[in-house]
C-alpha cells in the first residue's frame, strides 16, 4: 500500500469518499451584475472541488457551503465532490494546466504542492487568512514552501504504537517516552513470553516507516525541510537513522517470520496480531484501530487497545516531539476571487471543524474542534497531534515518487539484512540525481 493508499484507507474507515456532482464545464470563478459579493456591486460565484463522495462528509460540505452563502449575499459556492484519485491525478492538474482551474480544491502536499507553487498555480495564504495558519499549529508544515502557506489541512493523522494495555500489565511494563525505554519494555515482553512488536514487513511499506521514524527523531527539522526542498541527505542523521534502525532489529523485537508478514490482511497479519492479543504492539498510521477492530472474533474495537507516539531519542539532533503523517487539505487557485480565501477561512472555523469531527470524517486540525470528536481511539491520536511541535509528512510522499520508491527499497533491504544503513542514502542521492 503506497501512502496515497493509506490515505484513502483511512478516509474510506471514516466514510469520506463518492462523487456528488458532475464535472461542470466551467471551473473557475464568475461575476456578473448584481448586488453583496465582493462589496463592488457583483455577485460572485465560488467553485470549490474535493474528494467527499460518501459517508457523513458530502453532507457537511454542503452544509458549509450553505451557511457560508447566507452570510454572504451575493456569493455562490457551487461544491463538488470526486473520487480521490480522479481527482488527484486527472482533474486538477488538467484544469490547472489549462488555466481553467477551481477556485476552492484539495491540495496535496509535497512534490505535487512544489510543482504548483512553482507554476504559480496558488494564492498565498499567509497574509490573507493568518489567524487561520496559525490555528492549525504544526499540522500546516507540510503545505508550505519555503516558508509560505499556499494550503491549510482540515484533517490529519500521525503514526504511532496501538498497543496492547493488558499485556503490558501483565508484564509490568509501561508506555516508553524514550527509545531507551523502548528498548527496555522490548526485553520486558520477551521475558514475560510475549511478543513484543508486528510489523507487517510482507507489504514492504510498513517495513520502510521504521526508518522514517528513526530519521524523523535523529534529524533536526532544519535537515529534513532541507532534504524535502533541496533533496539534501548529507546531514549523518540520515545513515544514523539506518544504524539505529539496524541495532533495533537487532534486539529481535517482532514476531518470527516478519519479513513474509502482510500488515492489515487476515487474523495472522500484523494488525490481526494485535487484535488477537498474540503481540503487544504495532507502529502504524491513525486508521489501525478499525482495521484492528476489524479482525478479531466479533469485530469490534478492542477495550485493551491503547496508542502512543514514537519516543523521543536522547541525546539527538530530532525534535522529541516530532510526528510523522497525513491528511487532506485545501487551497485557493492564484486567479481565485478573495471570497475564496474567507471561505477557507470558514472552512476551518472552530465550529465548522467540530461539525467535521463529529461526523466521524476524521481528526480535526484545529485543536480546540478535536473535544468533538467521539471516537475514543480517534482521540488519543489527537492529543498526540495537539502535542507535537513537528510534523512530517510521510517521507515517501514528501520525497516524490522517485526518490520514496528508492528509498523505500533501500530499507527494505536493510529490514532483510540485505543492505546498510549507507545504501539507503545512496539510493535516495542517485535517484535525486535523475531528476
Amino acid at each position: 500500500m503506497n501512502t496515497r493508499s493509506r490515505t484513502r484507507f483511512a478516509a474510506g474507515l471514516a466514510g469520506t469518499v463518492i462523487a456528488v456532482g458532475a464535472l461542470s464545464g466551467c471551473a473557475g470563478s464568475s461575476t456578473d451584475g448584481g448586488d453583496g459579493g465582493d462589496g463592488d456591486g457583483e455577485n460572485v460565484t465560488i467553485t470549490w472541488w474535493h474528494n467527499a463522495t460518501s459517508g457523513p462528509l458530502p453532507a457537511v460540505w454542503e452544509e458549509v457551503a450553505a451557511e457560508f452563502e447566507a452570510a454572504n449575499p451575493g456569493v455562490t459556492v457551487e461544491q463538488t465532490g470526486y473520487q480521490n484519485e480522479e481527482l488527484q491525478r486527472t482533474l486538477i492538474p488538467n484544469a490547472l494546466a489549462a488555466g481553467d482551474p477551481p477556485d476552492l480544491f484539495q491540495v496535496w502536499p509535497g512534490g505535487e504542492l512544489r510543482d504548483q507553487v512553482e507554476n504559480g498555480y496558488l494564492m498565498p495564504l499567509d497574509d490573507v487568512i493568518p489567524d487561520t495558519v496559525e490555528s492549525v499549529g504544526a499540522t500546516v508544515n507540510p503545505w508550505q514552501v519555503e516558508g509560505t502557506t499556499y494550503g491549510i489541512p482540515f484533517t490529519f493523522g500521525i503514526e504511532g504504537f496501538w498497543y496492547n494495555t493488558e499485556l503490558f500489565e501483565q508484564a509490568g511494563v509501561e508506555v516508553p517516552t524514550t527509545l531507551d525505554e523502548l528498548i527496555d519494555v522490548v526485553g520486558d515482553l520477551r521475558d514475560a513470553g510475549i511478543t513484543p512488536i508486528a510489523v507487517g514487513a510482507g507489504d514492504k511499506w510498513p517495513a520502510a516507516h521504521w526508518w522514517y521514524q528513526f530519521a524523523l527523531h535523529s534529524c533536526s527539522p532544519e535537515a529534513l525541510q532541507a532534504a524535502e526542498a533541496e533533496y539534501d541527505f548529507s546531514d549523518p542523521c540520515f545513515v544514523e537513522a539506518g544504524e539505529q534502525l539496524q541495532d533495533f532489529i537487532g534486539i529481535e523485537p517482532f514476531q518470527e517470520g516478519f519479513l513474509g508478514t502482510p500488515a492489515q490482511t487476515g487474523a495472522g497479519s500484523s494488525a490481526g496480531l494485535v487484535a488477537n492479543g498474540q503481540a503487544a504492539m504495532e507502529l502504524m498510521g491513525h486508521w489501525n484501530a478499525g482495521v484492528i477492530g476489524g479482525l478479531t472474533p466479533d469485530e469490534e474495537i478492542p477495550e485493551f487497545l491503547g496508542w502512543f507516539p514514537f519516543p523521543a531519542i536522547e541525546g539527538s539532533e530530532g525534535d522529541p516531539t516530532a510526528a510523522l503523517g497525513g491528511g487532506d487539505g485545501f487551497g485557493c487557485s492564484a486567479e481565485a476571487p478573495p471570497e475564496c480565501a474567507d471561505l477557507l477561512a470558514y472552512i476551518m472555523s472552530p465550529e465548522v471543524q467540530a461539525k467535521f469531527a463529529a461526523s466521524g470524517s476524521g481528526i480535526p486540525t484545529v485543536a480546540e474542534a478535536q473535544s468533538a470528536l467521539e471516537d475514543p481511539n480517534l482521540l488519543m491520536v489527537a492529543e498526540g497531534l495537539a502535542a507535537s511541535s513537528f510534523v512530517q509528512l510521510w517521507l515517501d510522499t514528501a520525497y516524490g515518487t522517485t526518490v520514496g520508491n528508492a528509498m523505500n527499497e533501500g530499507i527494505v533491504n536493510l529490514f532483510g539484512g540485505a543492505g546498510t544503513p549507507e545504501d539507503v542514502v545512496t539510493r535516495m542521492e542517485d535517484a535525486a540525481a535523475t531528476l
